[in-house]
């Protein structure tokens, strides 16, 4: 058996699975690897083209019928939440905003919290032109994540809110950004906990050995960057969603369902 897997090549996502996908976690089987945006993979996963994969939570209630949640791999956290960026604008009414993605968590976030706001567009672009086009005037905000918490400054914005500490002020959970599915009836949800639970542990015990695939794949993150952003986004939860983590996902679910903008789902715990 040779496992489809697909993830991002961020680095908390090729620190977290190195040592699996290099064959590096006994009793694991080979890994045909790809590399796809969040956004893309919550497009494949629809028809089920891997076996292992990353979406974001925001996209579960369409994809759970074929895949599992597996209670490790994926990224939550607190203090790493998304964030709209502009020039100078106070609130959103009229306003052109870009986004990384429909189906995004970030998106989702963004909806239930902007809900008595009145922006006149949304337009889905890819991550790398969000702070530019906000920056350049070609949108009016922008809706951004991951490394770009380390590098808004740098294009003279500000950030009108931070999702994830709105998100923790209000229900006291982490904010619960991507996930790692298994799709039924191909990949044993145990085994496959315990082969990612191995890769990450590998990565802690041995940072140096991932270095250069993590390096390698990180889009022109400079190694500072990258630093800071495994040290945020591969934690706790990495290892275990535990209690916390479940509570989360249902939350943030629970409240899509309940606003109509996603399908409802099952509790977790």
């Amino acid at each position: 058996m040779t496992l489809s897997l697909a993830v991002s090549p961020c680095p908390n996502d090729t620190f977290v699975f190195h040592a699996l996908i290099h064959g590096l976690v006994p009793g694991a089987p080979p890994v045909d690897l790809t590399f796809a945006d969040v956004d893309v993979t919550n497009t494949a996963a629809l028809d089920g083209a891997f076996d292992l994969v990353k979406v974001s939570y925001a996209a579960l209630p369409w994809l759970l019928g074929d895949y599992e949640l597996l209670p490790c791999g994926g990224a939550l956290g607190r203090g790493c939440g998304p964030l709209v960026l502009t020039r100078d604008r106070a609130d959103l009414d009229g306003a052109t905003v870009a986004v990384p993605g429909d189906r995004t968590t970030a998106y989702l976030l963004f909806r239930l919290w902007a809900a008595d706001q009145r922006p006149a567009r949304i337009e889905v672009v890819p991550f790398h032109e969000i702070m530019p086009g906000v920056a350049e005037g070609r949108f009016d905000a922008g809706l951004v994540i991951h490394e770009a918490r380390f590098t808004y400054p740098r294009y003279g914005l500000s950030a009108l809110v931070d999702l994830g500490e709105w998100w923790e002020t209000d229900t006291g959970l982490p904010i619960p950004l991507g996930a790692i599915l298994a799709k039924r009836g191909t990949v044993d949800p145990a085994a496959a906990t315990g082969w990612i639970r191995e890769s990450l542990r590998h990565g802690w015990r041995d940072p140096a050995a991932s270095q250069d695939f993590v390096l390698a794949n990180a889009q022109e993150m400079e190694p500072t960057v990258v630093k800071q952003h495994i040290e945020l986004y591969v934690n706790e939860f990495t290892l275990e969603l535990g209690e916390d983590g479940l509570a989360a996902a249902d939350a943030l679910l629970g409240r899509a369902a309940a606003a109509g903008l996603t399908p409802a789902v099952p509790s977790f715990r």
